[in-house]
């Protein structure tokens, strides 16, 4: 899609400086970007890239405009700006409705006519799918399974029985929602399976990533709240509750019954324990691990950062010995 720069900046709320009627049919980096193209600065490590940049704008904050050399989208958010535009130039691919003839279909179904499904689908038996809604190649959706409208099941997603989709929603390759909880009693030192007759509820604007589970409820239901971003090969277990517009970033692991408030960021391979809660507005920095509930908003950090290993090695001893030493301090 191609926009003037006038209709761009108007889209993500920033003041132009420059040539109103400039042409803008993409995006790219500071680096590559060219004729035609719109770049953004949002970060101080590529601020060196900004003089010598080839785009015909660049979208950026109040202090970099001196050093731009080409039209300009000055905003206080160059990153959100950025993001708005980004998905007015690509917008999400529509579909037309159409049922593929190699889908396998349950009995009792009721499919918008105007949702698409793929090649070598299965559907269970009580599905509902609504208007606008994609499901791509080789999906697995179970009984009773309710998908909302303008959602977007990517190649391989399944669902198991009883899952509740909302609208909005996109599922990349391979995320498995409704799994069984990893739910056991031991009996005489071997392990007893329990049912878990719960299920998921995913609300509406949510996105997972490629191949991230989301298990079900052993009895009540896990529940991922409205605008919730979850990554790749993110595993959220049974009887989480999730709130809205949380982010959690790749390889996080989140045991059962954890509840997380609302806004919070959770950084990469974050492990967190089950049967706590998180309250609103947390930030997990990358690698911690979180044992005990956290119950003031504020940036949370764990673990040691990566040193040369002898270093490392002399540190681990040391740390070990600190109850040690406390208690002769104390004597």
């Amino acid at each position: 899609m191609q926009a003037k720069l006038a209709d761009l900046a108007k889209i993500c709320g920033a003041r132009l400086e420059g040539d109103a009627d400039c042409e803008i049919s993409a995006v790219n980096t500071l680096s590559k970007a060219k004729h035609g193209e719109i770049s953004f600065l949002s970060n101080r490590h590529y601020a060196h890239q900004l003089n010598n940049t080839n785009a015909s704008a660049v979208i950026l904050a109040e202090e970099d405009l001196k050093n731009s050399p080409t039209n300009a989208l000055v905003t206080a958010t160059p990153y959100l700006a950025y993001a708005k535009i980004a998905n007015h130039l690509y917008p999400r691919v529509k579909y037309s409705g159409n049922i593929d003839g190699n889908v396998i279909k349950g009995a009792d179904c009721k499919i918008d006519e105007t949702s698409f499904i793929s090649a070598n689908v299965v559907i269970g038996n009580n599905v509902s799918v609504g208007s606008g809604t994609y499901i791509g190649p080789a999906c697995v959706i179970g009984d009773d399974v309710e998908i909302g409208e303008n959602s977007t099941l990517h190649a391989n997603v399944i669902l198991q029985q009883d899952v509740v989709i909302g609208n909005n929603v996109t599922l990349h390759p391979g995320v498995v929602i409704g799994a069984d909880g990893f739910g056991m009693a031991q009996e005489n030192e071997q392990w007893v399976n329990i049912p878990q007759i719960g299920s998921v509820r995913v609300g509406n604007n949510v996105d997972v990533g490629a191949n991230s589970t989301i298990d079900r409820g052993a009895i009540e239901d896990t529940v991922i709240a409205d605008g919730v971003k979850i990554d790749n090969q993110v595993q959220i277990g049974h009887n989480v509750i999730i709130g809205e517009h949380t982010a959690i970033a790749g390889c996080t692991g989140i045991a059962g019954s954890t509840v997380i408030g609302k806004r919070c960021m959770i950084a990469g391979a974050v492990a967190i324990s089950g049967h706590i809660q998180i309250v609103d507005d947390v930030i997990i920095t990358g690698m911690s691990g979180v044992a005990n509930s956290i119950k003031s908003p504020g940036i949370y950090s764990s673990g040691l950062p990566v040193t040369e290993n002898k270093i490392w090695r002399r540190n681990i001893i040391r740390f070990k010995k600190l109850d040690e030493i406390l208690k002769k301090l104390t004597t």
